[in-house]
């Protein structure tokens, strides 16, 4: 029989001391609590049940800021924080590692020499304007496939399945903001925005563009209307996890106005290994952006 490969888990939890919400990701081999409640000590002792019972290596807990400090006294660091994640209330990044080999990056320094270089870029960033010949707009389901192709080109591997049409509709059903940049009628360039209602934020991913179709500067212009929705739907908290040692997508948020709030070590694969994510935060101000 073929064997089926899933990519993650979404599992809600209810015990008699804790209720928490789990993202279980096969793909980076990791736990993801995004949300809780109850006792932080029984939430620990299952976290760690569970990323054992499916050979995971890394857990990471976005905590609440009466909790932080007693996950430190529980073996937990904090890799980063999100002003406003939690309807207006910080998220601090709690990871635990279960191996040394996912805790160590030999990356580390080659990646706060690419920080340094992209702060110290003008960040402030002019109106973008797209070249002639080229067009955007907001994505609808239709345009799955057309995005399917599109990720399948650029990510030989992804942390989620966006090279399945199936995939990207569900989504999309589900709420993400997906704006697409065509020339002659084909998608060469796309952003998402994957909204939670729940505490009113939106995390930018999914930034592709074809090779031969990026000097002309495709992100800022997708992220900038990707803003101007969210604050549209009254989201004013936008964060982004962007390629550690990718010099270009960290100069597009920084450029943009987003602040750099830590690093995950190993957090993804992407490319077939497991990559170090930058964080950058930002709070979308509805007075700066045009509503109408």
């Amino acid at each position: 029989m073929k064997k089926v490969n899933i990519p993650y888990i979404l599992k809600y939890e209810s015990h008699k001391c804790h209720t928490m919400n789990l993202y279980i990701d096969f793909a980076s081999q990791r736990l993801r609590v995004d949300n809780y409640r109850g006792n932080i000590a029984s939430i620990v002792t299952r976290a760690e049940e569970v990323a054992i019972d499916h050979s995971l290596s890394k857990i990471i807990i976005k905590a609440k800021e009466g909790d932080w400090r007693q996950l430190v006294s529980n073996g937990y660091q904090l890799e980063g924080i999100i002003e406003g994640y939690f309807s207006g209330s910080d998220a601090y990044f709690m990871t635990y590692y279960l191996s040394d080999d996912r805790r160590i990056s030999k990356y580390w320094k080659k990646e706060d020499k690419i920080i340094k270089s992209v702060t110290e870029l003008s960040d402030h960033e002019q109106n973008q304007t797209l070249p002639s010949g080229y067009t955007i707009r907001l994505a609808t389901k239709e345009d799955a496939s057309s995005l399917a192709k599109l990720y399948h080109l650029v990510f030989p591997s992804y942390p989620t399945p966006m090279n399945e049409e199936n995939y990207i509709g569900k989504v999309i059903d589900e709420g993400t903001i997906f704006y697409i940049v065509e020339w002659k009628n084909e998608i060469v360039s796309a952003a998402s925005a994957e909204v939670n209602t729940d505490d009113h934020n939106a995390e930018m991913t999914d930034c592709a563009t074809l090779p031969e179709h990026r000097k002309h500067g495709f992100m800022k212009v997708l992220i900038t209307e990707l803003e101007k929705r969210l604050i549209k739907q009254n989201i004013y908290c936008s964060y982004s996890l962007a390629r550690a040692q990718s010099f270009g997508m960290n100069a597009v948020f920084w450029k943009l106005g987003y602040r750099y709030n830590g690093r995950l070590t190993k957090n993804c694969e992407i490319f077939g290994e497991l990559e170090d994510m930058n964080l950058w935060v930002k709070k979308l101000d509805a007075t700066h952006v045009d509503k109408s």
